[in-house]
């Protein structure tokens, strides 16, 4: 179904609903979906409403126009996007396949309404891969004695893309502070959840060492503070003193794929929105 959705926050007080749903209703706007949410401990007001495109009598422009003063008067961060018009996004990952695997398998059969534009990498394993989705396939790498040149290519890159969303799918560089800025709440990140208990260089096999009883996954924007970006979307599975290493890894990359396909979507579809260092996710 063509949809606008409408994305607002602002500082809480009473009528919020009234006055949107009100206006809606005066241009017979119909509403498939609606969501809420009243944040006690910040005061901000959180909303979510998908509008049948077919039942305005304007484009999504004119939604805008008329929407406005509203959001002049309750001082509303908002916005309203066309469930049509679909993101950009450019795939960045090393040499771990799992999550570009499943990203592009997805996309390949119409399961994330995005158009991918590229995939950049530091290394040239995945290429074949890639290439047979028909996607383009750029192969920067990084000289770790200077990593600007090759950051400043990715830049380039995403720029001349318009990228509206970089995804990080087990990309093993940390992205440079001006790079998290330009694209804040448009870099999504995915990780294993030991963090900060087991760092470094094989967390599984610490893991194991210590006798876990859950392994996970985050899904998290990226900020120029390495891996403490607001969160979108976590999920765990549970093992026992019977898996092995392998086992650990097999599940902890499971659940790694599950938890980033599910993050992009929810910010493709404009369910995400970030309020401080906080996310509310209208699933």
């Amino acid at each position: 179904m063509h949809t606008y959705r409408l994305v607002i926050a602002c500082p809480d007080r009473v009528g919020i609903v009234s006055r949107v749903s009100n206006l809606l209703a005066t241009y017979n706007g119909w509403i498939t979906e609606a969501n809420h949410h009243s944040d006690n401990l910040s005061g901000w007001f959180f909303m979510r409403h998908e509008i049948r495109a077919d039942s305005l009598p304007f484009d999504l422009d004119g939604l805008r126009t008329v929407f406005a003063p509203i959001g002049e008067e309750y001082q509303m961060d908002w916005w309203v996007s066309d469930s049509r018009q679909q993101k950009k996004v450019v795939l960045m990952a090393s040499r771990e396949s799992h999550c570009l695997a499943d990203l592009l398998h997805r996309w390949h059969s119409g399961e994330l309404g995005c158009e991918i534009t590229s995939v950049i990498s530091n290394h040239n394993d995945l290429r074949s891969m890639v290439e047979w989705h028909g996607i383009p396939f750029h192969h920067v790498p990084v000289d770790p004695a200077d990593k600007t040149p090759a950051f400043a290519r990715v830049n380039e890159l995403v720029r001349a893309q318009q990228a509206d969303c970089i995804v990080l799918a087990r990309y093993m560089q940390i992205l440079p502070p001006e790079l998290c800025a330009e694209y804040a709440h448009r870099i999504i990140n995915i990780h294993h959840s030991f963090l900060p208990s087991f760092v470094g260089a094989k967390p599984y096999h610490q893991a194991a060492e210590r006798g876990v009883k859950l392994i996970g996954a985050t899904c998290h924007y990226v900020t120029e503070e390495l891996d403490a970006g607001p969160i979108i979307e976590q999920d765990v599975a549970r093992i026992s003193h019977r898996q092995n290493i392998e086992d650990l890894v097999r599940l902890g990359k499971d659940v790694e794929k599950m938890v980033l396909s599910r993050g992009l979507r929810y910010h493709l579809e404009d369910r995400v929105l970030v309020h401080d260092n906080k996310t509310v996710v209208f699933s």
